[in-house]
């Protein structure tokens, strides 16, 4: 497709989407003017002297090796839609199986959760992923709402050791269960009903792969919802319907705000990054998108972690006018067949697999019999509590997001990555082709 420039986007989606009512894409700077002032009634104070400190970068840590890599292994199978999962959790819940394993077992879980170079500090994956996990429960209910867990299931085997599950549960906040006698039906129920629970009442869907679990199949299971809290609100008052260019074309409720937020624009590739801070700085989301109104097939495929890290590197603080969809997002996931492509291959063989330290007598007969994942991610217009001014906004640069995008949450601190997910699909009422 031909670059288009930046200053005649709005005149080309009204030229190439004849369909979309012109008159909303008109209105929309108003609106964005409308949003910045009704956020606050105060003058608004000089932009920072300097921006807030950058998180570590993501090459030295096992959170973004593990999620860059599981994300494009998804999203090889065209027929994703709305893929979304916790790069933290999942690396968690296998780190801590992984200490409870040997041999080439053990290996094979350390090179998955390699980060592409050594961290500055010299720290192990486990220590990184167990601060990481603590900050999160830390800031949970101040940056963001989250309901977060992992489980280790045991089908028909020994008991689970006494020091595994100490160690697991202190460092990794892992739960322990049991799968009792039945067939596959009364377990995919029996995990299913655990992630309701984990999601706080939340329906999550029914897995799309079938999981027959032999006696002595060990299964990790992750359940996260996630709400974030920005550090300053969209305004309802120009929240609006408008439509979503996605996999289907839906009439959405869009939320706009002006502000000052890190962004970087890659001209040679057409993609933009913004990075919006949760309350409190604690934690921030971060949006990758096309210039133009197109699936995520070419970004997905362009998505390396070196190209992620030197955009965000870049990203600089500027006046952004922000539309995004008020969008729930959910994704449930088996994770075997990607998880093998990667590497892990031993754990699933029940005759190779030694997870000797999880329970006592089980060589020869604990292996991983699945992975599965259960995610939510809400995007409402609602921040922190407390008050804060706004920023002084002048000719700010557009992120309109009425198109497919890519999302990450990270923890500011130690850089972790809770989230990564794509928003292909956003539910709404179905825009009819008139032709």
């Amino acid at each position: 497709m031909k670059r288009t420039p930046r200053h005649t986007m709005i005149s080309w989606r009204s030229t190439m989407l004849p369909r979309l009512h012109f008159c909303l894409l008109i209105s929309l700077p108003v609106l964005l003017v409308q949003g910045s002032a009704t956020n606050s009634a105060k003058t608004s104070p000089a932009a920072p002297a300097s921006a807030p400190p950058r998180p570590p970068p993501p090459l030295g840590d096992p959170t973004w090796a593990l999620g860059l890599r599981l994300y494009q292994a998804l999203r090889s199978d065209s027929s994703s839609v709305n893929t979304l999962f916790s790069p933290l959790l999942v690396a968690a819940s296998l780190e801590a199986l992984g200490e409870g394993s040997a041999g080439n077992t053990a290996s094979q879980v350390q090179d998955l959760l390699k980060p592409a170079s050594p961290s500055k500090a010299g720290a192990q994956a486990g220590e990184l992923l167990s601060e990481s996990l603590k900050r999160f429960s830390d800031a949970n209910g101040t940056s963001f709402h989250l309901h977060a867990s992992s489980a280790v299931f045991l089908k028909q085997a020994p008991a689970f050791s006494q020091e595994f599950v100490k160690k697991s549960q202190s460092r990794f906040r892992l739960q322990h269960q049991t799968l009792e006698k039945g067939d596959s039906k009364a377990d995919q129920k029996r995990l299913h009903d655990w992630a309701k629970a984990e999601l706080n009442g939340l329906e999550g869907g029914p897995l799309e792969t079938e999981i027959k679990v032999k006696a002595g199949g060990l299964i990790l299971a992750n359940a996260l919802r996630f709400k974030g809290l920005w550090e300053r609100q969209f305004s309802e008052e120009s929240t609006d319907l408008r439509t979503f260019l996605g996999k289907k074309y839906t009439k959405v409720m869009m939320m706009h705000r002006a502000g000052l937020y890190r962004r970087h624009e890659d001209i040679d590739n057409m993609v933009q990054l913004l990075e919006a801070p949760l309350w409190g700085g604690k934690a921030s989301i971060m949006l990758l998108m096309p210039f133009h109104v197109e699936s995520l097939a070419r970004l997905d495929k362009l998505l390396t972690l070196e190209l992620l890290s030197k955009w965000l590197e870049k990203a600089n603080v500027t006046s952004v006018a922000i539309s995004l969809p008020k969008a729930n997002v959910t994704s449930t996931l088996s994770l075997q067949k990607q998880l093998s492509a990667l590497g892990l291959t031993d754990a699933w063989d029940q005759k190779v697999a030694d997870f000797s330290g999880v329970s006592d007598k089980s060589k020869g007969k604990l292996h991983l019999g699945g992975v599965v994942h259960w995610a939510s991610l809400e995007l409402a217009a609602q921040a922190g509590k407390g008050d804060l001014e706004d920023e002084s906004v002048e000719k700010p640069k557009l992120f309109y997001a009425d198109h497919p995008f890519i999302v990450f949450v990270r923890d500011n601190t130690t850089g972790a990555l809770l989230l990564m997910g794509a928003l292909d699909h956003a539910e709404g009422e179905a825009l009819h082709d008139e032709l």
